[in-house]
């Protein structure tokens, strides 16, 4: 009887510890909900960058923008980031981001699923994150930099560019990584050649450089430009092309 009695506190004892019992298995949490992207965007600007994202990866978003006015565009994003009012500027959720690497980032976090991005423990995945950083960090900051003091100092374009130091520098960088990988990312189309677009586009359309000498970053440029996400991004984002795009430097 002692035996039966202990036998059976001790299975009491069990159930208590293992929790409640359920007459059906516990139900999992549900999926998390897909991110809610609102995108506000300026024509030809970085905003372009999250909304190719998305259409690679699929993701729905909003894309707020007026179309062809720059002026009414930028009020709408100053309404959103008083304090910040660039673009991209973007809500996810209740939260408001800006800096189009930090929002590619945080997307593929939680996007993602592995896309766009290489393998952590990969050889390609160095190269990778030194693209995704490189795009704005060394290669806008530069173009940028010597395009407004070329138009401060009313330079002339010579005959095959202006040659500037950085810039050269920069592209020349860029070519020998592409003469031995097809992407930024490595061996795979990823988010480094999202980011790494725009300023070779806009050291070309600032002719701040001729990009005629650098056969590798013009395949590179034809090949990801010939996606379909890309063309898609065009459509939505740019359908009349780029309103008020800075002009070009005086050629002679």
């Amino acid at each position: 009887m002692i035996t039966r009695f202990a036998s059976a506190a001790i299975a009491a004892l069990a159930m208590f510890a293992a929790g409640p019992m359920a007459t059906a298995a516990t139900p999992s949490k549900s999926a998390a909900a897909p991110l809610d992207i609102t995108i506000y965007h300026i024509e030809g600007r970085r905003s372009e960058r999250i909304v190719w994202l998305c259409e690679e990866l699929g993701v729905p978003y909003k894309l707020e923008y007026k179309q062809g006015d720059v002026a009414a565009s930028m009020k709408t994003i100053h309404e959103v980031s008083p304090l910040m009012p660039v673009a991209p500027t973007v809500r996810i959720g209740d939260q408001v981001m800006v800096e189009s690497g930090a929002i590619i980032e945080l997307i593929l976090a939680r996007e993602g699923k592995g896309r766009l991005q290489p393998a952590v423990n990969s050889p390609d995945y160095p190269y990778y994150l030194q693209w995704m950083h490189f795009a704005e960090g060394s290669f806008a900051s530069r173009v940028i930099t010597e395009y407004r003091v070329a138009q401060i100092q009313g330079k002339p374009k010579p005959t095959g560019g202006y040659k500037f130091v950085d810039t050269e520098a920069v592209l020349a960088f860029m070519e020998d990584f592409l003469s031995k990988h097809p992407y930024f990312g490595g061996s795979q189309f990823s988010a480094a050649d999202i980011m790494m677009l725009f300023p070779t586009n806009i050291t070309e359309a600032f002719n701040v450089a001729d990009l005629s000498g650098y056969p590798h970053i013009l395949a590179w440029r034809t090949n990801v430009q010939s996606r379909p996400a890309y063309k898609k991004m065009l459509e939505v984002a740019r359908p009349n092309g780029i309103p008020g795009a800075p002009k070009p430097l005086p050629k002679t």
